[in-house]
């Protein structure tokens, strides 16, 4: 078994995955529940920063419950290092 390095051991911690959790679950629910906040100004979707923002939605559950996947992969796809911009662009676009 290797040690982590230091990023590693406190991006596990309860602090960052209570923060994972807090920045998915108010984000989701407005895209459950009011779609429409997340339209430009023409009324149109931007599909490709929707799907980065429900990426990082994802990625944000993902951490913030706990579960750590065993490929390489998915570990980064699922990191909050991915989860926390991606989630940072879906509060954006609902500033616009």
């Amino acid at each position: 078994m290797t040690a982590k390095a230091p990023l590693a051991r406190g991006l596990l911690g309860g602090p960052s995955r209570a923060l994972s959790l807090t920045l998915a679950a108010p984000l989701s629910l407005v895209l459950l529940l009011h779609p429409f906040a997340l339209v430009n100004a023409d009324g149109h979707y931007s599909h490709g920063l929707l799907a980065l923002a429900m990426w990082g939605i994802s990625a944000g559950f993902v951490h913030g419950m706990g579960f750590e996947p065993r490929a390489q992969a998915w570990r980064w796809l699922f990191s909050p290092l991915a989860a926390w911009p991606l989630m940072g662009l879906g509060y954006s676009l609902l500033t616009v």
